[in-house]
């Protein structure tokens, strides 16, 4: 990650309709902390044609989001696709209630709004990873395959054991990468995307077929759990929980392929497909939010 100041840019503050009708007091606090530290230029979209058009003619404008994950996740979506992202400075006040704000979470940007108006207006700019699929989408903070995520089931990522938590001694050599800070930022993203859903339950076993770099993972024959992937440190770090074996499979690669009956996914804590095949390729230093000083 890299990191600059972005203080003293003017702002397009693109405010959400749904964050206007669940949490107006907070929209309007958002708005007025950041109209009163900057110059700025307040959109208010009624739906996704208005925010293209906002998007189009930013300029030089930092684009600042007000609302939830979904209002985030349309903005990168439509600069992903139109080939702007990496030179588009955002910035990002989440409105509304857990889960519609897990991505905020695992981004380190505050819930509440004052927090993160001062964020927006205080922090530093820093260059993040994502994944990119082949259908022209993208995921911000992590994924599950399948989309489920039922009570009572243990979360694809282990938690870290306790000495680990406690920062002693980790395992050395080829995994040593797994217990790295980016690493446990990793299953964060994946732990904190992954809530309960009773209309998705996790299925006993799905048969899946799983490469990481061609590399196979997990076949047809053998039946997993679930396949969890999260883009850390330009890299995507999977992990596949196979029914019959005692540990998860962990690797990190460029590009990830799962492929099988039509099956569902949960990118983003939001239910995509159903398709029989999807690719994901870990992207670098692929956009610019404005975030907290360390």
């Amino acid at each position: 990650m890299s990191a600059a100041d972005p203080s003293g840019a003017q702002l397009l503050v693109v405010i959400d309709p749904v964050a206007r009708r669940v949490d107006g007091e907070s929209t309007r606090i958002a708005r007025d902390v950041l109209c009163a530290g900057a110059v700025a230029k307040i959109c208010l979209p009624n739906g996704p044609e208005e925010v293209a058009r906002a998007l189009a003619r930013r300029g030089r404008r930092r684009t600042v989001v007000i609302g939830d994950d979904r209002a985030l996740l349309r903005v990168v979506g439509l600069l992903h696709r139109r080939r702007e992202l990496a030179d588009a400075p955002l910035a990002w006040v989440p409105v509304g209630a857990l889960p519609a704000v897990s991505v905020a979470r695992v981004l380190g940007v505050p819930l509440g709004a004052v927090a993160a108006a001062r964020a927006v207006l205080e922090g530093a700019e820093r260059r993040l990873g994502l994944l990119a699929d082949d259908s022209d989408g993208v995921v911000l903070g992590g994924l599950w395959v399948p989309a489920g995520g039922g009570r009572g089931r243990a979360p694809a990522m282990a938690p870290l054991p306790p000495r680990a938590r406690e920062g002693a001694d980790v395992p050395s050599g080829a995994h040593a990468w797994w217990w790295t800070p980016a690493a446990r930022t990793a299953r964060t993203a994946l732990t904190l995307l992954s809530g309960p859903s009773a209309r998705h339950p996790v299925p006993a076993c799905t048969r899946l077929r799983v490469e990481a770099d061609g590399v196979l993972l997990a076949d047809l024959d053998r039946p997993v759990g679930r396949v969890a992937v999260a883009a850390v440190d330009g890299a995507a770090e999977v992990v596949v929980h196979e029914h019959a074996a005692p540990e998860p499979v962990r690797t990190r690669a460029r590009t990830v392929t799962v492929s099988g009956p039509d099956f569902r996914y949960r990118a983003d804590n939001r239910v995509r497909g159903p398709v029989r095949t999807r690719t994901w390729t870990a992207v670098a230093d692929a956009w610019r939010l404005t975030l907290p000083r360390a």
